[in-house]
């Protein structure tokens, strides 16, 4: 059995950051173990620029962003393994993987960093009703066969949801020739970030039709068209609001998942709101010593918080493997809770007696306008925010400061209040 102080599961930007972090903290036995050919992960599929303002100052592509940790990775020597896939995670932290250099593979770890991002929802998600035939793909999908593999994989397209992903791909279909016939999307509004549907979709006038849904897809060798449907207030589609588009593509950008298969296999407690693992504020899980960030801990907006993430993450670990801390009791946990208008936040719980500042991160479960963020610790307001807007598409985050935190308190509350409260 191999042996390492940290090992980290992927090798995206959450992965590279965290190793880079631990490796700079003094850790330097440390382990990437990447499934892919490559470090860096789905940057390498993505060739739009918008990366990197927050974390390098710079406008950068993924892959110029993914490219900037790769040298910092192989700058400082830090191991991994590529087509490397783990199949099993223990509470204890031993880890089995395969690889087709080492064959089956056991390391036994004094700390794991699970950073394996996320996944999209498929048409099988959905559960759209209607004939299998070709041309039916998720937008990661898409965006990895037209930028990874070279090929256009349609000429008529429509795009189910307007998540990031599938309004870039729309802007880049009609780049290289296609015509986007239509977004559609069930909410009454965009879940992907404001700029990109003002750069992706309203410069290039594509239509968007809001409150509607996929309902049917025709066509036996290859899609040739779907059923638009508006839907009723139980987002069921409504028949006699429907019409049928001709197009040979289906792109399904619904949302994503945190991939949180080996979570479950080593015990973890998993958060229904955010569906990654329940973290405290150091992004430790409830199995002492395996840390989560990055997609796989909760969606972000935004790769450069996902990296900043990372690093903080890199540190915890780090510090757990020198110091050894101890495990932590429930009754020296203060339960973050979601209140009005707050999705699920990050951390789940923060130790009782810190001191210093602890950032909450949570996504709006709806649009607001002139509105305030609240924290409060019973009745007591620990922090009050004014914003312009919130969208479900921007990750928020607020920071409080831990040591005003009562003793006696066993929660606070995060929510969303109109302004004049």
């Amino acid at each position: 059995m191999k042996k390492a102080d940290i090992v980290i599961i992927g090798g995206g930007a959450a992965g590279m950051s965290a190793a880079v972090s631990a490796y700079k903290n003094g850790t330097k036995d440390i382990l990437i173990l990447e499934r892919s050919e490559s470090l860096g992960g789905v940057l390498h599929q993505c060739i739009h620029n918008g990366f990197g303002l927050h974390r390098f100052g710079e406008d950068l592509t993924g892959v110029e962003f993914a490219r900037k940790y790769e040298d910092m990775v192989e700058e400082l020597g830090i191991p991994y393994m590529l087509r490397t896939f783990v199949i099993d995670l223990s509470p204890e932290r031993v880890i089995t993987a395969v690889s087709p250099e080492e064959g089956l593979i056991k390391i036994q770890a004094r700390a794991v960093i699970l950073a394996m991002g996320c996944r999209e929802r498929s048409r099988n998600a959905l559960l759209i009703p209607g004939t299998r035939g070709a041309g039916i793909l998720t937008a990661g999908t898409a965006q990895r066969y037209l930028n990874i593999d070279g090929y256009l994989p349609g000429k008529k397209i429509v795009i189910l949801g307007s998540g990031d992903i599938g309004l870039i791909m729309a802007r880049q279909f009609v780049m290289e020739g296609a015509s986007v016939e239509a977004v559609v999307e069930i909410l009454p509004y965009s879940s992907g970030l404001p700029r990109n549907m003002k750069q992706c979709i309203e410069d290039f006038d594509i239509p968007v039709y809001y409150n509607s849904t996929v309902s049917q897809i025709f066509g036996r060798e290859r899609v040739s068209s779907v059923v638009i449907s508006e839907v009723d207030e139980r987002r069921k589609p409504i028949p006699e609001k429907s019409f049928e588009v001709e197009c040979d593509t289906l792109l399904i950008s619904a949302g994503l998942l945190p991939e949180t298969e080996l979570a479950e296999q080593a015990g973890i407690e998993l958060s229904p709101s955010t569906k990654g693992a329940v973290v405290t504020e150091d992004n430790q899980t409830s199995v002492p010593g395996i840390f989560s960030c990055g997609n796989v801990l909760h969606v972000h907006d935004m790769v450069d918080f996902v990296s900043e993430e990372g690093k903080r993450t890199g540190l915890y670990a780090s510090d757990f493997v020198r110091k050894g801390e101890p495990t932590k009791a429930s009754s020296d946990m203060i339960e973050v809770v979601r209140g009005n208008g707050v999705g699920g936040t990050v951390p789940h719980r923060i130790s009782r007696g810190l001191s210093g500042e602890v950032t909450l991160m949570f996504r709006p479960t709806a649009r607001y306008s002139d509105s305030r963020i609240v924290i409060r610790d019973g009745e007591t307001v620990l922090q009050s925010r004014k914003c312009v807007a919130l969208t479900p598409g921007e990750m928020c985050s607020v920071s409080i400061d831990a040591g005003s935190v009562r003793t006696a308190g066993s929660e606070i509350t995060v929510e969303i209040r109109e302004a004049a409260e």
